[in-house]
């Protein structure tokens, strides 16, 4: 066991999407390759990818390894983790990983799922969503999958992509967070699947998707809405991606944070936090697209969990929660007092609520 290098090499990532085409079975398991992460590689045929966030090691998923080592090759990342002086979690892990290590776990929320061969049928039978596709239409939105090239460095495409990208971010109410939320949509693009929507020759969105080679599954990553994109504009892009994946064996938007049967301290933060994060809004979004099922996701650790949260939301804020609220003001600075109250209530209440479980 070792601690790897502070910065990523070439060659690590190479060995990791190596291992990612073999082993890749958690939906995040693909963000390994972003640019946040280390590398904590066990023997030649398994990996945990992590940020380390000063006090802990958060790795995004579960070790990419064979379904026998999961439990190994996460004990082993745990003790290499002590050895640092680090905490070890393991956050957006799925059930599989849960069964397999029968650690202390929490309900994130959910992520949807469909089956992109059934999708057909959704649209047959959801009046709603064909009412957004026509409407994309008629406003003369147009989609089409992009190859690996036309975005490559120095292609035209890049810039515009990367210009979309901005324009999304600027308009969040938070500061641009890390960890399995940055926006990197164009790494690895011969690995993606991207579908560009396009509207008198401007380009008004932009998706990307994953790949979960384990599972056979795609994952919706990233969805650009711009300005000047008519409503429907995303689901249109939505419906393209789905029947690109017409072979796969599902599709997934990811985890709907907080959705679903969360914990206590988990649903208070989703109704007091609405200021600064549309929790619901998100979910809804999701929920009208109708998928198959839903599925939890867990924040997961060696004893109880419930520190573990602070790791993880410190990982997304990149090493610090009050920089990160500092450059959330900065972001916005016409915040209303509303929505700082609000963050500052539910820091306290989900704190004074995990003091009182641990």
């Amino acid at each position: 066991m070792h601690a790897p290098a502070p910065v990523a090499s070439p060659d690590d990532r190479t060995r990791v999407l190596a291992l990612l085409r073999r082993h890749g079975h958690a939906t995040v398991a693909f963000q390994a390759l972003e640019a946040d992460f280390r590398y904590w590689f066990d023997g030649d045929d398994a990996v945990v990818a992590y940020v380390d966030t000063g006090r802990a090691w958060v790795a995004g998923g579960e070790p990419i390894a064979a379904p026998e080592r999961l439990r190994e090759v996460a004990d082993r990342f745990v003790l290499a983790a002590r050895a640092a002086r680090r905490r070890a979690s393991f956050f957006g892990c799925e059930q599989r990983f849960v069964d397999a290590t029968a650690w202390p776990a929490i309900v994130l929320g959910e992520q949807p799922v469909w089956q992109p061969g059934a999708w057909d049928h959704t649209l047959a039978t959801t009046p709603s969503l064909r009412y957004q596709l026509r409407r994309a239409r008629k406003k003369g939105v147009t989609v089409r999958a992009l190859r690996p090239d036309e975005v490559a460095p120095g292609s035209p495409l890049r810039p515009v992509i990367a210009a979309l990208g901005a324009e999304w971010l600027a308009a969040r109410r938070m500061a641009p967070m890390g960890f399995l939320v940055q926006l990197e949509p164009l790494t690895y693009p011969a690995e993606r699947v991207m579908i560009v929507a396009e509207r008198g020759g401007a380009v008004v969105g932009f998706l990307s998707a994953i790949p979960v080679h384990a599972r056979r599954r795609l994952f919706i990553e990233d969805v650009l809405r711009g300005r000047a994109a008519p409503n429907g504009t995303s689901e249109l892009m939505i419906d393209a991606a789905m029947r690109a994946a017409a072979d796969l064996e599902g599709v997934t938007l990811g985890l709907a944070p907080l959705a679903g049967d969360v914990p206590a301290p988990l649903r208070l933060a989703r109704a007091l936090s609405t200021p600064l994060y549309d929790f619901r809004g998100l979910a809804a979004f999701k929920h009208k697209l109708r998928p198959d099922r839903w599925e939890p996701i867990y924040l997961a650790a060696p004893r109880w969990a419930w520190w573990a949260l602070g790791d993880g939301l410190t990982a997304f804020a990149r090493g610090s929660l009050i920089r990160f609220g500092l450059q959330t003001l900065a972001h916005r600075p016409g915040l209303r007092l509303l929505a700082i109250a609000a963050a500052l209530v539910t820091a306290i209440a989900v704190a004074v609520l995990i003091a009182t479980l641990v």
